[in-house]
């Protein structure tokens, strides 16, 4: 590979079982996922702070990150959308050396996350009692901590095998999780809230000057601080593309699920920010308990006060969405990644579900030491403190590169096919990524402020900036230092499902700029995996006419033409991912036959012609559909199944989908033996026109001997009866040479345009 990685023996195709029925993530189940992500009622606690001025700070937010992360993400995702996610997209803009640190960057950050949440999470287990005084009291001072955390633990546990089981499994878990435990209670207390404000409770927010306006009041550094909270709490809208090759027609559906997530989220960020600061006075607003807080008092308008305990069972939904969508989504990039030569053999095996289960165990391990070392550490809060600025940098960084990666790409591949365009050209991409790059430097510049505690749990700034720096650095070199060993190691695993990247199917040795319209998932077709050589190289000049491939539309109005390769042969167009192999290479001969006048004038071998009709009907009767000439139905010969045959028959889980399945591919084996026979009726012509020329030749050597302008000599006379008779059969031209005969020369031969003869 173009990167350095070592291969084995021989390259090897990956296989690709055909799963009958196999389960898909539909449009909803992926907006939740991303919901899921993003956002949470949980999260509008520590906003509902500033009142009626975090709006403004969740509207900033929304138009300085989130916006720009959600609309980059849909264009490379509509582009690039074979497996790998953001890999893929910075791999493809930058190099795959940048993109294995991303991939590790965002595994290494959900890890730490999740772990030290576990240690306070573990506090408010009293709310799940009706006795809300005393959960309120165990949540201040908790007791049995180390108890609590370890069952946390194994309720985790319990969720990351069930995340192993895949998609089928994890997709409903995360929709259903998001609806009870999100939308649900939003739902409730949206309603709640008006019979609170028509019962003539006071709205608090609006009680104070400083909570009661939507122009932030400024307090220094803080003010920036929260203000990168808000920006950074929109993280993570890309990290579902994991699982774009389990989503139909990605290209639309991806980018549509990215603006509907946007949407969602601000709705659950504004309005439940505002309901919780117009219910809890801001003086008594508490981060552990003042979600649980609010639910109380609205539940009390209505005389049932614990209502907060429904909710905060309700809110389990929420919690097992987040971790599974948080489980899956980066270990199954890093696992694709891994398998295709990244990652030691020991971390990148996948189960009969396509999820790589041992890393997925190895990060909730992590998650598990990190929990029990956060509760351990003397001096905790100084701890997490520098972690997680050390974690706040690296994941802005990784921001960064996607960014960077998009904005070369628009150069670099400026014809590759994205189903959708950040609006504005050029011009737009650049305001879109440069107004997200410098959100994501601001929060880089911030989290290396020190806070005001720092000389309490941390010591000097000085000391705190160095360990910040230290922390992160030596992550990077982590992550680069796996990259490069890798490159040491044959680690591919020749059956990953990962396709190389487009730059090394098109012969360039690192990103490079092309020219080349034709879209990733077909370069992607009938190529080895990544970290094997490539099967078939493309031009980087290449153009194909889009309109006659299946699925694609011609950008901007423009006309396609196909292209040449270095050899000036024109390339027939290629057709759509689905179809690979023999039934790919004839498709698209079907859509590209010469005529046969234009075949005719150039000298080639004789035709196998027996070969081409064999291939064409073996491919016919495979595909049992070629049509009779009156346009009846075709005729299928279908072999009869034994009773034992029936009864051990796996039915599919969606018998019409399995139909359809079935349908289109009798009608890509058609179309290939459309192909094949259109093949050899060019052949015959061919080699009908081989003939006639021959006879031309002879005719006209007759003529002038009959004039007297050639000597009658032997070899004339031979071709006499010949001449005599230009309308008699010839006999089939072989591919053998006839030895030269005297006085003769090369009057025999057949002239390279029988036209002129």
């Amino acid at each position: 590979m173009s990167f350095g990685h070592k291969h084995g023996g021989a390259a090897a195709t990956a296989t690709v079982k055909s799963n009958k029925g196999s389960t898909y993530i539909s449009l909803a189940a992926l907006t939740m996922m991303n919901v899921t992500v993003v956002a949470g009622l949980a999260n509008d606690v520590q906003q509902s702070f500033y009142g009626l001025s975090s709006v403004t700070y969740f509207t900033l937010g929304a138009l300085l990150f989130f916006l720009p992360t959600g609309l980059v993400a849909a264009e490379l995702a509509g582009g690039w959308n074979e497996r790998g996610g953001i890999f893929r997209w910075v791999g493809e803009g930058i190099g795959p050396a940048w993109a294995f640190v991303c991939i590790f960057l965002l595994w290494f950050q959900t890890t730490f996350n999740f772990g030290v949440g576990v240690a306070s999470f573990s506090a408010t287990i009293g709310f799940f009692t009706p006795d809300y005084d005393w959960a309120v009291s165990f949540a201040q001072h908790p007791t049995n901590e180390l108890l609590i955390m370890c069952c946390w633990l194994g309720f985790y546990w319990v969720l990351c095998f069930l995340a192993t089981k895949g998609v089928k499994v994890f997709a409903p878990l995360t929709k259903y999780g998001v609806l009870v435990g999100t939308f649900i209670p939003l739902a409730t207390i949206i309603v709640l809230f008006f019979v609170y404000v028509g019962q003539g409770h006071p709205i608090e927010f609006m009680q104070d000057p400083a909570t009661n306006t939507l122009i932030p009041k400024w307090e220094g550094m803080s003010t920036l601080a929260l203000a990168a909270g808000v920006f950074f709490s929109f993280a993570g809208i890309d990290m579902n593309a994991a699982h774009i090759k389990e989503i139909k027609n990605p290209r639309k559906t991806y980018p549509l699920s990215i603006i509907i997530s946007m949407v969602l989220a601000l709705v659950i960020f504004m309005v439940g920010t505002l309901i919780i600061a117009a219910v809890v006075p801001n003086k008594d607003i508490n981060v552990l308990y003042t979600l649980y807080d609010t639910y109380r008092t609205l539940g009390a308008t209505i005389g049932i006060p614990w209502l907060y305990m429904i909710f905060v069972y309700a809110g389990l939904g929420a919690t097992i969405a987040n971790l599974v969508t948080n489980l899956a989504g980066p270990s199954v990039m890093l696992g694709n990644a891994g398998r295709s030569g990244f990652l030691p053999k020991f971390l990148q095996n996948e189960n009969k579900a396509g999820m790589p289960s041992r890393l997925m165990y190895f990060q909730l391990a992590g998650m598990t030491i990190i929990a029990f070392v956060v509760f351990l550490l003397p001096n905790i809060e100084g701890f997490v403190v520098l972690i997680t600025q050390a974690i706040t940098i690296l994941y802005m960084l990784y921001y960064v590169l996607m960014f960077i990666a998009f904005i070369r790409l628009k150069y670099t591949q400026p014809n590759r096919p994205r189903s959708f365009v950040v609006p504005g050209g050029k011009v737009g991409a650049w305001i879109v990524a440069g107004v997200g790059t410098a959100a994501s430097v601001f929060g880089i510049v911030l989290a290396l402020y020190p806070p005001a505690q720092v000389a309490s749990e941390v010591g000097s700034g000085t000391t705190y900036v160095t360990i910040i720096i230290v922390l992160t650095v030596l992550v990077l070199a982590i992550s680069f230092g796996i990259y490069f060993l890798s490159r040491k190691r044959d680690w591919v695993d020749p059956q990953n499902k990962m396709s190389p990247f487009t730059w090394e199917i098109e012969g360039l040795k690192k990103p490079g700029k092309v020219t080349s319209n034709v879209p990733s998932d077909i370069l992607a077709q009938g190529q080895d995996p990544m970290g094997l050589p490539i099967k078939r190289h493309w031009s980087p000049d290449e153009h194909i006419d889009l309109t006659k491939v299946a699925g694609y539309e011609p950008s901007g109005g423009g006309k396609h033409r196909f292209g040449h390769h270095g050899d000036d042969q024109p390339v027939a167009p290629p057709q759509p991912a689905a179809e690979t192999g023999i039934h790919a290479v004839a498709a698209a001969n079907a859509n590209y036959v010469a005529p046969a006048t234009a075949v005719a004038a150039t000298p080639v071998p004789e035709p196998a012609e027996e070969t081409v009709h064999a291939v064409a009907e073996g491919v016919q009767r495979a595909a049992g559909a070629a049509a009779k000439p009156s346009g009846e139905p075709p005729e299928v010969e279908v072999p009869k199944a034994t009773a034992a045959e029936v009864a051990a028959a796996e039915l599919p889980d969606d018998p019409a989908q399995a139909a359809k399945a079935a349908s289109e591919e009798a009608e890509r084996l058609a179309v290939a033996a459309a192909a094949l026979e259109r093949e050899a009726e060019a052949d015959r012509a061919l080699s009908d026109a081989r003939e006639r020329a021959k006879a031309a030749v002879a005719a006209a050597r007759d003529a002038e001997r009959a004039v007297g302008l050639v000597e009658d000599d032997a070899d004339a006379k031979a071709d006499a009866p010949k001449a005599a008779k230009p309308d008699a059969p010839v006999a089939p031209a072989t591919d053998a040479a006839e030895p030269e005969k005297p006085g003769t020369g090369t009057e025999g031969e057949a002239p390279s345009d029988p036209a002129k003869s």
